[in-house]
């Protein structure tokens, strides 16, 4: 449980792409190397314990990728060569880790320490790791947006903002099986373009408006309902404040709030309370946590209906 050669060990082999590199019959360890402009005695060592791991082999003509490897490489399609690649926002991230103790010291995220400038701006100034977070996201729900679709009474309302709702594929899905609503994704400009892609090839563009901007800025007015799917727990209460009156301010007077979390005590991973803090001086909420940051806003929750092993939504109305 503590060691950290073998994650790292992992994370190396993704980021120098070993397991795409080591098919066939076998590869010698000095033709990677050469091929990588890498010390041979060093990666010797890393595809030993690689080896060990089960994740490549040795043969007769050097090293190849196992079929459990496969799952490492770039087009095996589960996402983890896009989340343990260290040049990309997931594996990138995770080394702020190593500051933990910092932020349990005090409260405060620790990415910023480690980068110089916080997760959000990190991902603005670099194309690649705000790309690969999109897909990470994108490829992190996939699985659960049939029932998220399903667990929830969307056909209540005729008009829906997701805020903060990335490549789109969520709001496609619902709009898809809701046919009278329409949808409208508020993102930063370049994942809100991608949006507008998604709701291309679901042939969606006459019932969907995307908006390039932040949550922090005001939001499209008088809509029935604002959507924030894994939103909250990515930020400090302070931040959490601004977006909820943000939200408050456009769904005057009778539009509805929906919060879908992992809620602190229901449905949370406390691994992820860890993750969330150090990232973005966040947290996994419980719901009277939840409940008091909305009344400060003057919203008050109508239900709590479970969606996935993970998650939950939470409907809060204006006061």
């Amino acid at each position: 449980m503590a060691g950290l050669a073998t994650p790292m060990a992992l994370r190396v082999a993704v980021t120098m792409s070993l397991p795409d590199r080591l098919r066939g019959d076998g590869t010698t360890v000095k033709d990677v190397a050469n091929d990588l402009n890498v010390s041979p005695v060093a990666l010797g060592l890393l595809l030993g314990h690689l080896a060990t791991l089960g994740v490549v082999e040795r043969t007769d003509t050097g090293y190849r990728t196992t079929e459990f490897g496969a799952h490492l490489r770039a087009d095996a399609g589960n996402g983890l060569h896009n989340l343990l690649h260290l040049d990309n926002a997931g594996g990138r991230s995770e080394l702020a880790l190593v500051e933990l103790a910092h932020s349990v010291r005090t409260g405060r995220e620790v990415y910023s320490r480690r980068y110089g400038q916080d997760f959000w701006a990190d991902l603005a100034a670099h194309p690649r790791l705000r790309e690969s977070f999109d897909r990470q996201m994108t490829g992190r729900f996939a699985g659960q947006i049939p029932r998220v679709v399903a667990g929830f009474d969307w056909a209540r309302f005729t008009t829906l903002v997701d805020v903060g709702g990335g490549q789109g594929t969520l709001l496609a899905a619902i709009l898809t099986t809701h046919p009278h609503l329409r949808g409208h994704l508020v993102d930063l400009p370049p994942t809100a373009a991608d949006a507008r892609r998604t709701f291309t090839a679901h042939g969606l563009d006459d019932r969907t408006e995307v908006t390039g901007g932040s949550f922090f800025d005001p939001l499209p007015s008088g809509a029935d309902a604002y959507l924030l799917f894994d939103i909250v727990h990515n930020w400090d209460d302070e931040h959490v404040h601004r977006i909820l009156a943000r939200c408050v301010e456009a769904a005057r007077p009778s539009g509805r709030v929906l919060l879908v979390e992992a809620v602190g005590g229901l449905r949370a991973d406390t691994e992820m309370d860890l993750v969330m803090l150090a990232f973005h001086g966040g947290r996994e909420r419980g719901l009277d946590e939840l409940r008091a940051l909305a009344a400060a806003h003057g919203l008050a929750i109508d239900t709590v209906t479970t969606l996935t092993d993970e998650r939950c939504l939470l409907e809060f109305h204006l006061v």
